[in-house]
């Protein structure tokens, strides 16, 4: 198993050019997928889940041609076969969002994948299904997923509580169906900025979404996607693992943000601000100087791509973090609560993991040792972040599961002085 050996800095210092919102690609690649004509989408890292949707769109008839930071691509707005195996790798938008889009077709579709992924529930689909009487199959509730009959307008119920990935994908297909159709949320919606980035990436391409206060979402049938050029914002989920690193250990520049941007994971500065980090923001970066930080309480319930690396912040900061509301982060590339709990506790924080939870007592530094990635993108930037202030290396098993979302994470890390040896 490929590891990598990380040995602790005292002062980081530099600047990196954050990759491209993974989110906000998929969409944009979608979106652009289902418009009538040519569309460029510029400033794309193209991470396995990119790939992946690229991957399953050119399955589904789509013409796309890959450059070295843009795609081209060419449609007529119409889902049409070329290969029925739909393979999503390890990628949960690529799935959850392209379920729908592939049933804007008749023809028999087998969604495949790799990882947790397979295991990832899919309920809310089947349960549309079974409404619908879409005819499907899987292996006792895992992939591969085979899927034939056309998805049908009308009114879907979605509990708020899961993930906004099933919200989203119907938001994709639904305008292209010849009537009109209403998603209805049960419970309290979370990740609602995710929607608000499905929401705003529809509309820049010509799809009109009616938000009913987050309760509901009226969508007129017989809607056109109109191709456009978009360019693709930074990642500020990304952005956040240099953002602690120059918190803890130096000053980093985070650049290429959009200080304006939607996605839900920009909190991750007003949070670092709130522990006591000392943070400049510039016109499209974000500068973050080594800080004494103390512990807060933390609702993850929003924001759970940030609960590794706030976890890694808190372990070196005075005083006790909770971070609550965090039990979706189970189901997630692996179960990041457990993973976060046993990979810090090994690197010798005082952590304690609840249900849905993590209680945190900080330190001035943290020991070093082994751990092990889960095979998971996030823990394995979290324990290189965490490296930054131990008193011996840290090993990370499986390391490569950074290229899931940042394959030149590595590369950025040594950019700024992190110390890595064979």
């Amino acid at each position: 198993m490929d590891s990598i050996n990380l040995k602790p800095v005292n002062n980081v210092l530099g600047e990196v050019n954050i990759p491209s919102s993974k989110s906000l690609s998929h969409r944009a690649i979608i979106c652009a997928a289902l418009s009538e004509g040519e569309s460029i989408i510029k400033n794309i890292t193209f991470s396995r889940d990119i790939y992946a949707t690229i991957s399953i769109l050119k399955n589904l008839g789509i013409s796309i041609a890959v450059f070295e930071n843009s795609v081209k691509i060419i449609s007529n707005g119409k889902i049409r076969l070329t290969d029925s195996t739909l393979f999503s790798d390890e990628s949960g938008s690529t799935l959850r969002f392209l379920i729908p889009v592939a049933l804007l077709q008749e023809e028999k579709v087998i969604f495949t994948g790799a990882g947790k992924l397979i295991e990832r529930p899919l309920n809310p689909y089947y349960k549309i299904f079974h409404e619908q009487n879409i005819n499907y199959n899987n292996d006792n509730g895992k992939l591969p997923l085979t899927v034939q009959g056309k998805i049908k307008s009308g009114n879907f119920q979605i509990p708020g509580d899961i993930s906004s990935q099933f919200i989203s994908g119907l938001m994709f297909a639904l305008p292209l169906l010849p009537n009109d159709s209403t998603i209805n949320i049960e419970g309290q919606l979370e990740s609602k900025a995710y929607i608000d980035l499905t929401m705003d990436c529809l509309n820049k391409f010509g799809i009109k979404v009616i938000n009913n206060n987050y309760r509901s979402f009226y969508i007129k049938g017989n809607q056109k996607y109109v191709p456009m050029e978009y360019n693709v914002e930074g990642d500020f989920s990304q952005a956040a693992f240099f953002m602690v690193a120059g918190t803890i250990s130096g000053e980093v520049e985070c650049k290429n943000l959009n200080m304006e941007s939607l996605q839900g994971d920009k909190k991750i500065v007003e949070l670092l601000k709130s522990m006591g980090a000392i943070i400049e923001e510039k016109n499209s970066s974000i500068i973050c100087r080594k800080s004494k930080l103390s512990g807060i309480n933390i609702d993850a319930s929003e924001i759970p791509d940030l609960v590794p690396v706030l976890a890694v912040a808190a372990s070196l900061s005075h005083g006790r973090t909770n971070i609550y509301n965090a039990a979706r982060l189970r189901i997630k590339e692996c179960d990041r609560l457990a993973a976060t709990c046993r990979e810090l506790s090994r690197l010798g924080a005082e952590i304690i993991e609840k249900d849905d939870s993590l209680i945190i007592n900080g330190k001035e530094t943290l020991l070093g040792g082994a751990v092990d990635s889960w095979n998971d993108h996030r823990i394995v930037m979290a324990m290189s972040i965490a490296a930054l202030r131990c008193k011996d290396s840290v090993k990370i098993s499986n390391y490569k599961a950074v290229n899931k979302s940042y394959p030149n994470f590595f590369e950025d890390y040594k950019s700024i002085g992190g110390n890595i040896f064979i």
